[in-house]
């Protein structure tokens, strides 16, 4: 008997917006590889992301079923009985987190397992696969791959195992997929496609940062690569479903839904033919020649750019990158920049090739580079501007902005680089799921990362790379927030599961504490030349709440320009008085103290109308900080 759970739906009208007829003109001529890697950086231009919670409330927009009883209830892929009616429906409001049996509730299905990825965002709820499903089959396929199996005639609710059959006739059990042994979920023939479709658009999506995510958890079909992507058998698979199955309206329809809340397409959807033309390289089995005459081109204390001939061999996909032997980093160009490296330090440095067959060549000739003791350029990307604006909780709504800025004097690369927030449960204190940066950011350029609800007079959403209301954006002034470097590690020896270990670069706040940055616009002093991962408010200006000139060129002049002094002080150290000389020092409209945590002690306006000297007798002994406009001096009181 089928269980009826239907309920009728207000669900807003939804005015697609259509393709623009330039969205994929960048892959014309294009095939392989190269078609891929221009499809990644298509869907990469500006990044949307939501708030895993949000999820579900966007499915009244996606996921309704239009298609086959056209009830409005969910449509779910791993029920939905296509030609009969189903066992069971969910409403909107039957998300549950965990269930016994079938038919008891939906949650969020990630179709790409999260542990691949760590949960962190934008992977974590990005709705080209973030599907709703039934919360026991769900939690039965758990992170097995999908994948062909005989399955079992008993059905999938407990005490019942794998293998089994769920209601709509989709699988748990054994691969007899070959190439893989493991237990596998099976999905019917209706949605086979749906799945090569929305998989194979992850390995384009997050191309440059799948070597960082977990490949090796759980028999995960990620092979490591950035190009191809995932292991034989699975492409091999994923090809034929995407034949077996063609594109259907619904994968249409909410193609364009999921495009109207993260600006990005499933190219897969609309383009099926170019699965079969990007997954179709020839490999051979010789392995290239090493590239040559590797020079270094700029020094500076923390980073070398490099420049080598390229490989004579015409199947080269890129190069790997090691210093001291060991792996750094890849490029599919002929120079690149090796950064994070230490002053006044030796490095050996070699390049290898790799083709389409993933063979490696020889090494390059060894470069031997010693950076500089000093330079005058940042040895990090900086947080240059913190706006924690009007925010309302209740409706998740936050006038969040952040920007960040490179004066490294190269260009840096930002797959590895993460927004954590810390957040409080009682009385401990706890980091929520980071933001992952993605692309290049060129020396002298800044990037924003802001809330989508965010609404400046100055700065729309729509003209930032990074548009998100992931926890990393949903800070408030009393909360930690860091720029932070990722690096992953093996967790568990014996399975050579990853994780990520953070690096904090940069800081605004103080952690394990509650802070006072709420309601106010931080913008960094300009003689600020590095990062700080100990907060100090002397490197900062506030502004009102909400304020936001100029968010996103820092090195623009700023629409309030606070004046620049050129002062001395004496003596320093000082007991009494400190003497304070230069030029148009009756112009100073204020002189602020602030001690060696950032606090502020003194604060005396118009200071040097009668006299040249300020009284800091009260001070207790210590260090500080003087600042008059956006000159900031440092004295020792005795």
């Amino acid at each position: 008997m089928k269980k009826s759970l239907l309920f009728i739906f207000l669900v807003p009208v939804l005015f697609f917006s259509q393709l623009p007829n330039d969205y994929y003109k960048e892959t014309e001529g294009l095939s392989g590889y190269a078609l891929k890697s221009k499809l990644h950086e298509i869907l990469s231009k500006q990044i949307y992301s939501y708030y895993y919670g949000n999820i579900g409330g966007f499915y009244a927009k996606t996921d309704l079923d239009k298609y086959y009883e056209n009830d409005n209830t969910i449509l779910d892929i791993y029920s939905e009985r296509p030609n009969e009616a189903d066992a069971y429906n969910y409403n909107l409001t039957q998300n549950i987190s965990s269930a016994n049996a079938e038919g008891e509730g939906w949650n969020k299905e990630h179709g790409m397992p999260q542990s691949n990825y760590y949960g962190i965002y934008p992977m974590y709820s990005d709705m080209h696969y973030l599907i709703p499903a039934d919360a026991r089959i769900n939690q039965l396929r758990s992170n097995n791959p999908y994948g062909r199996t005989i399955g079992a005639a008993n059905n999938c609710n407990k005490p019942n195992t794998t293998p089994c059959t769920t209601s709509n006739g989709s699988k748990l059990g054994k691969s007899i997929t070959p190439g893989f042994t493991g237990t596998v979920y099976e999905p019917i023939d209706e949605f086979k496609g749906d799945v090569a479709r929305y998989l194979l658009y992850f390995i384009t999506r997050y191309e440059g940062l799948l070597n960082n995510f977990n490949y090796m958890v759980k028999a995960s079909p990620l092979d490591g690569t950035e190009e191809k992507g995932f292991e034989d058998w699975y492409i091999n698979m994923l090809k034929e479903w995407n034949t077996l199955d063609p594109v259907s309206q619904r994968e249409k329809d909410r193609n364009e839904a999921v495009f109207e809340l993260q600006k990005i397409r499933n190219p897969f959807i609309d383009h099926p033919e170019w699965v079969d033309l990007i997954w179709s390289e020839t490999n051979d089995v010789v392995a290239p020649q090493a590239p040559i005459s590797v020079a270094s081109s700029k020094i500076g204390k923390s980073f070398v750019t490099i420049s080598w001939l390229p490989s004579s061999d015409v199947d080269v996909l890129g190069y790997k990158i090691y210093v001291n032997g060991i792996y750094n980093k890849y490029t599919k160009s002929t120079t690149t920049t090796i950064d994070r490296l230490l002053p006044s330090s030796t490095y050996n440095i070699t390049v290898k090739a790799y083709d389409k067959g993933y063979l490696l060549s020889n090494d390059s000739n060894v470069l031997e580079i010693t950076t500089l003791s000093t330079d005058n350029l940042a040895k990090d990307l900086m947080i240059t501007k913190y706006i924690e604006g009007t925010t309302s909780a209740a409706t998740n709504n936050y006038n969040n902005a952040i920007e960040i800025t490179n004066l490294t004097g190269h260009d840096v690369d930002l797959n590895n680089y993460y927004l954590n927030v810390q957040n409080t449960s009682g009385t401990s204190y706890y980091f929520s799921d980071a933001y992952q940066l993605e692309g290049n950011l060129e020396h002298g350029k800044s990037v924003v990362v802001i809330d989508p609800s965010a609404s400046f007079s100055n700065f729309s959403p729509s003209n930032a790379k990074f548009v998100t209301n992931s926890p990393a954006l949903t800070f408030t002034g009393g909360q930690y927030l860091e720029l932070s470097y990722g690096t992953k590690y093996i967790k568990t020896a014996s399975t050579n599961n990853y994780d990520m270990s953070f690096t904090t670069v940069d800081a605004i706040g103080f952690k394990n504490t509650t802070n006072a940055n709420g309601n106010k616009s931080l913008y960094r002093n300009k003689d600020v030349v590095d990062p700080n991962v100990n907060f100090t408010i002397a490197e900062w200006t506030e502004y009102p709440i909400n304020y936001s000139e100029n968010l996103g060129t820092y090195l623009a002049a700023e629409t309030i320009e606070k004046p620049h002094f050129e002062v001395s002080i004496y003596p320093n150290p000082v007991a009494d008085f400190l003497n304070v000389n230069g030029a148009n020092l009756n112009k100073i409209e204020k002189a602020e103290l602030f001690d060696f945590t950032g606090k502020l002690v003194l604060e005396v306006n118009k200071p040097f109308i009668l006299k040249n000297n300020l009284n800091v007798t009260s001070l207790s002994p210590g260090i500080y900080v003087l600042k008059l406009g956006e000159t900031s001096q440092k004295f020792i009181k005795k």
